[in-house]
């Protein structure tokens, strides 16, 4: 028979864990105002928090993935603005790995279609999602020219930068320019690219990224510069499915001054949806 004590100990693991569960909340992150006691001693600490990153009472990184669902704006193709009809875009921050897919018209009315998507150190176009994934079914054509850029857009993203400064260790610089936070770091997986993140500095937590959070990040790599812009953060997550954790309702890209890329995103699955890339055999072989 087991003794009192033991019986009581167990009921108090088990109070101690639902408690800390309805602290945490269905999504796993503690309410505002609430911390485990871990110290948000570091810049990219303090960034990941205030994005709601940080899950658990041990409040860690717990975002492995992101899919932006639903957008509007304009993409640039063969040197001209193509308005979205549908865009979508699919991250696995482990790969790391992306696949955004888009239709857009240009001003001329022609519809075009596109499915860009980088794996590691690899790059390539598909006309179906997963091409080449299943024998006969759709092809991948390689573009290792776009791999920089592709990779520089997963590690410039307002998730995406947070976690790379996190990981540049002593080659993370932090300043102050203008009374802003500015955090510099290198860009995994692309040689001598190099990151600028300008963050907020409000002082209001009840608005979502009012301080810590990427308003602009600047990635230069040898004489091209690439501009990320990033505004109106919120949960965008579907009515059901608000998980605290933001992403900006607007995004900005440009490449030496020209706009590549003009987001108004609707709605986003911030909650590690599972995404892969798988890389096609015939992609791999090009190398």
């Amino acid at each position: 028979m087991r003794s009192l004590s033991y019986v009581a100990l167990t009921i108090v693991v088990a109070g101690i864990g639902l408690a800390a569960q309805e602290t945490a909340g269905p999504a796993g992150r503690l309410p505002p105002g609430i911390h485990s006691g871990r110290a948000l001693q570091t810049v990219p600490d303090k960034w990941m928090w205030h994005m709601g990153m940080l899950r658990g009472l041990y409040e860690v990184d717990g975002v492995a993935a992101l899919e932006i669902r639903k957008a509007t704006g304009t993409v640039r193709v063969d040197g001209q603005a193509c308005t979205l009809q549908n865009y979508r875009a699919s991250i696995n921050y482990w790969l790391p790995g992306m696949r955004a897919q888009y239709t857009c018209t240009t001003p001329d009315g022609r519809v075009r279609k596109a499915i860009e998507v980088v794996n590691g150190q690899f790059a390539w176009n598909e006309d179906i999602a997963g091409a080449e994934l299943v024998a006969g079914k759709g092809t991948a054509t390689a573009k290792p020219t776009a791999l920089a850029e592709r990779l520089i857009r997963i590690w410039s993203g307002p998730q995406g930068a947070a976690k790379a400064a996190a990981a540049g260790g002593a080659n993370l610089k932090i300043t102050m320019e203008n009374g802003k936070t500015v955090a510099a770091y290198p860009i995994p997986g692309v040689a001598g690219a190099v990151a600028r993140a300008t963050l907020s500095n409000g002082s209001n937590d009840d608005i979502p990224c009012a301080s810590y959070c990427a308003e602009r990040v600047e990635v230069r790599q040898g004489n091209v510069v690439t501009e990320f812009l990033y505004s109106n953060y919120a949960d965008l997550n579907e009515p059901l499915n608000k998980i605290d954790a933001w992403y900006p309702g607007h995004v900005v890209e440009k490449r030496d001054g020209v706009t590549i890329l003009d987001l108004t995103i609707a709605e986003t699955e911030t909650g590690n949806p599972y995404v892969v890339m798988p890389v096609p055999p015939s992609v791999r072989k090009a190398r």
